[in-house]
């Protein structure tokens, strides 16, 4: 009988067994008791027990990062833990590397091996005391990364690329309502002239995580944080790693005083201008425009149904009310 060619697939999901044969061997663990397909995001995440630990092994997804962009987040996170900054680090292979490449249906996928990150997402989100924390948290990560050098280019957190590059994925879903089109084009260019004059350089440009927000991060219950999931970090401005924990907390619903501990507790460790206080808004809205753009190509993935009509009306109503003089309120 003739052998069938295989049929191309955009994503294949990974046999635990085949990651614990084939991946996990490649570190030094104790028995592998369990691996288990615990969360598909942008990346696979799949839980895996030990006798005597618990670790997470993630796998990208071909579609999303490249090897260079994963190996940089990889390097920054050792470096960061070798710093004394409390994040969930790569382990090493007993090769010395700190991924491990999967040659998947798709096409290469990348595994990454991290200790289980102590404690739990903070229960119905953050607290006062819990938001401060993260903020200055992310004060000391903004001040450690100064130090990161890397021969790695990395897609760095741009204008071009958080709006010109969201704005190509956006407007062919609609481009048939003039308005909202003609709406997104003049937010987009009124928020890169709000921006404009803040510099490319330090202190206001630098390492930033890409995605600070409650969902991403462990409190124990004796307070202590871990910091996870760099997905999205790169070269960018430190005030738009702000504003993204301000999209993602208005989007949930945070408290306008557990948003304002962030900043208290960023406040102590940095510094940022009077410039950088009133982009806020701006880099808010461009969060969320570029938040949109991945979700859309993630939806390849996980479920194109979800792209009504709704889901575009619902975006645009809130990057209108992102850009109003009341946007802090709701």
């Amino acid at each position: 009988m003739a052998k069938r060619d295989t049929f191309p697939v955009i994503y294949s999901t990974l046999a635990p067994q085949a990651l614990v044969n084939s991946v996990l061997s490649q570190y030094n663990l104790d028995t592998v008791t369990k691996c288990l397909l615990w969360h598909r995001g942008l990346s696979d995440i799949y839980l895996v027990e030990t006798r005597q630990k618990s670790y997470v092994l993630r796998v990208s997804h071909h579609h999303w990062r490249s090897q260079s962009d994963i190996q940089f987040e990889l390097e920054l996170l050792d470096f960061l833990h070798r710093n004394c900054l409390p994040v969930a680090y790569p382990l090493y292979t007993k090769g010395g590397m700190l991924l491990v490449t999967i040659p998947a249906l798709e096409g290469d996928r990348y595994a990454a091996l991290f200790p289980y990150a102590p404690g739990t997402i903070p229960l119905g989100d953050l607290n006062i005391k819990q938001s401060q924390t993260l903020g200055k948290t992310l004060g000391k990560l903004h001040q450690i990364a100064s130090k990161f050098r890397s021969d790695i280019q990395r897609q760095a957190l741009t204008t071009e690329y958080l709006l010109d590059n969201s704005f190509s994925i956006i407007a062919p879903f609609i481009e048939k309502k003039r308005e909202d089109i003609a709406y997104l084009e003049n937010a987009i260019a009124r928020i890169k002239q709000q921006v404009a004059n803040i510099p490319q350089q330090p202190p206001f440009w630098g390492i930033c995580w890409g995605d600070p927000h409650s969902g991403n991060v462990h409190f124990t219950a004796d307070h202590h944080i871990t910091l996870f999931d760099f997905d999205q970090c790169g070269y960018g401005w430190r005030a738009f790693d702000l504003a993204k924990f301000l999209q993602v907390s208005l989007n949930a619903g945070i408290s306008r005083k557990t948003r304002d501990a962030f900043f208290e507790g960023y406040s102590k460790v940095q510094s940022l201008t009077s410039q950088e206080w009133d982009s806020l808004q701006a880099w808010t809205q461009t969060a969320h425009i570029w938040s949109w753009s991945i979700s859309i190509n993630a939806a390849a993935i996980h479920c194109w149904s979800r792209l009504d009509q709704s889901y575009f009306t619902k975006r645009l109503q809130q990057l209108k009310r992102l850009s109003s003089h009341d946007w802090q309120l709701f």
